[in-house]
């Protein structure tokens, strides 16, 4: 198995700082805290919509804080590469069918973050 193909499981201890931190924030629903940690030129998908650059991701971050009320249970995480990361959460609240489980897929430039892919 090729090492671009591989995960390797960590405990949410194990996550670097900066996705630890954003994790914290963003489910706290702080916008300003959650874009201070990612790179100028940052993407972000999430429902199949792309963001680019801190402005457009700061407008999706607010108004993902303010559409729905939820909890998270982190379910797992793994290392996918030497600058990637993904974190499975589930999300329960009042949206929607109510619980969902989301792979938040990390890609780190420099200590921050400069991709993140949120999928089902």
């Amino acid at each position: 198995m090729s090492e671009s193909s591989s995960s390797t499981p960590v405990e949410h201890d194990g996550l670097p700082e900066v996705i630890r931190r954003y994790l914290t924030v963003h489910n706290r629903g702080d916008a300003s805290a959650s874009a201070s940690l990612m790179t100028p030129d940052a993407h972000v998908t999430d429902d199949g919509k792309t963001y680019g650059g801190l402005p457009a991701i700061e407008r999706w971050l607010d108004r993902a804080a303010s559409e729905y009320t939820y909890a998270t249970t982190c379910l797992g995480a793994a290392q996918d590469g030497p600058d990637r990361w993904t974190v499975t959460q589930r999300l329960d609240g009042d949206f929607p069918g109510g619980t969902i489980d989301l792979r938040y897929a990390f890609t780190l430039d420099g200590g921050l973050i400069s991709r993140l892919v949120i999928a089902p």
